[in-house]
């Protein structure tokens, strides 16, 4: 047994058993271990950005860790980006970055680089294997701090020559480590603010307890003590749809945040962390709670907030009959233009029951969660770094953790350039994906940030940076080209039996909407 099926091996036990990859001639050793040991998954990608995309997907559907193979420091560089993103949602991920025999490491070959440097500015656990003795160690300590509570991501790099020497065997992975069970005293003090300060405060609540139970015992409290419930900006995962507490977020564009917040005397944090402003703008605060507002930390994301919202609700008295009726918007079928109301109708109608929505819809979007909370109950999952090429990675990836349920990523068409070729990876495995791509030929949000930020009015060579045609995109062909059936739509009504067609079948579609 060589270092490489030891790793592998250690993997599988550990229940590591997919692996999104993107190989190169360092990790040829760990290909032939993939081929050798039963019981992982490998899922190609044809850009490191798709695999670690994919993997943050995984996570945050199955609730376990996935692997990722790289080569070497630019393929680790290539997936950076999601994972700066992952990072952001609390992803578990373990990434394997095969590095260069240690002894040909000194003659600076071109692919040489500092691969721990690069990793671990995005990576919380980061670990050279030495020797191929040391290989399984290392991978199941690597298991241990992906699984951990809050996860993390785990980037073990691992030598050419460690993955072909002879290793001893496979190592077994501590105990998975279990959330805190949350601060009584934090949820007692939290008690004590919402019995004083009532509509005046705020909950504002993220991560686990954004699970639909959460919202349930959220739902309670609110009406119990008059309080407001809101989720962050954005969110790794929010359970939605009809028979579910409808919550909004806190709008992205400032001028919405600040009315919406200026009455809050009090702030209680329930993973979230302080309302603040996605950019600095000229003349603009960037802490949008109003002055005075005292903020009060009731959980972390390494705590258990449901446990802690069961006992806030118990502390308060708390009831199911304490729950208010939510008067949600009516859904009807949409019919002529397409505007982003109508887009917003028929997507919360072709929502199937128990779908995954992936939501980097940007500026189109931003009107999609009041129509959504009556649609059939979903996961809504959004892109919690801001760093674009995020959804249709996330999608596949939680297509491979959830097979048995649809999954709709929403994406504006400059961020969908960024990783399309997810697309091809949701061919060839099948994956019940249905994309929709909103191609307006334009970073609409880069148009608004323009005179957000004061840059005055653009001339036509910052014009030429900001619109995305001259030549236009077709993604219908795009998405041909890649193996995935496609048609574009340019009104309501073709829309809408766009969306029915493409859910009801299996494996992937994408429906381009031009706006």
């Amino acid at each position: 047994m060589n270092g490489a099926e030891s790793l592998v091996r250690t993997l599988v036990a550990g229940g590591v058993d997919v692996c999104f990859t993107n190989p190169g001639t360092s990790e040829m050793h760990f290909v032939a271990a993939l081929d050798r040991v039963e019981g992982m998954r490998c899922v190609l990608g044809l850009f490191e950005g798709v695999v670690t995309g994919a993997a943050d997907g995984y996570y945050r559907m199955k609730g376990t860790p996935a692997s990722t193979l790289l080569h070497l420091g630019p393929g680790l560089a290539n997936g950076l980006a999601n994972l700066h993103n992952a990072k952001k949602a609390n992803s578990g991920i373990v990434n394997i970055v095969g590095q260069h025999a240690t002894y040909h490491i000194g003659y600076n070959a071109p692919l040489t680089s500092d691969i721990e440097g690069l990793a671990r500015p995005m990576s919380s656990w980061v670990r050279t294997s030495p020797d191929a003795k040391s290989v399984s160690a290392d991978g199941a300590a690597a298991i241990a701090a992906a699984r951990s509570a809050p996860a993390q991501i785990a980037t073990l790099i691992l030598p050419a020559d460690t993955a072909w020497n002879e290793a001893d065997g496979i190592a077994q992975v501590p105990a998975e480590s279990q959330r805190a069970n949350y601060s009584a005293q934090a949820v007692d003090h939290a008690a004590k603010v919402l019995r004083n300060g009532g509509a005046s405060t705020l909950l504002l609540m993220t991560g686990s307890a954004l699970t639909e139970h959460g919202l349930a015992l959220a739902a309670q409290i609110a009406g119990k003590t008059g309080c407001k419930v809101m989720g962050q900006t954005y969110n790794p995962r929010m359970a939605r749809g009809k028979g579910r507490f409808a919550i909004d977020r806190i709008p992205y564009v400032i001028e919405q945040a600040l009315p919406i917040l200026k009455d809050f005397k009090n702030i209680v944090l329930i993973e979230a962390n302080d309302p603040v402003a996605f950019f600095a703008y000229p003349n603009k605060p960037s802490m949008l709670k109003p002055q005075g507002c005292e903020v009060h930390r009731m959980t972390s994301g390494a705590e258990n907030s449901v446990a802690a919202l069961e006992a806030l609700a118990g502390a308060l008295h708390a009831q199911p009959a304490d729950r208010q009726p939510q008067k949600l918007v009516e859904l009807a079928k949409p019919t002529g233009a397409l505007t982003h109301a109508s887009i917003a109708q028929a997507i919360a109608m072709a929502i199937p029951e128990n779908a995954i929505m992936v939501d980097e819809s940007v500026t189109t979007g931003r009107g999609f969660f009041p129509p959504t909370a009556a649609a059939a109950p979903h996961d809504w999952l959004q892109n919690m770094g801001g760093s674009i090429g995020f959804s249709t990675p996330v999608a596949t990836g939680a297509a491979v953790a959830c097979p048995d349920r649809k999954v709709i990523c929403m994406v504006g068409d400059g961020s969908a350039m960024y990783t399309l070729q997810s697309l091809w990876t949701q061919a060839r495995e099948g994956l019940n994906v249905v994309t929709i791509v909103f191609a307006n030929k334009i970073y609409q949000i880069l148009r608004g940030e323009f005179d957000g930020v004061g840059a005055g009015e653009p001339g036509q060579r910052a014009l030429d940076m900001l619109k995305i045609d001259r030549p236009d995109l077709d993604f219908v062909a795009l998405a041909k080209g890649m193996g995935v059936p496609g048609r574009a739509v340019a009104n309501a009504d073709d829309f809408v039996k766009a969306l029915a067609e493409a859910i009801a079948e299996p494996g992937p579609r994408l429906i381009e909407v031009q706006m």
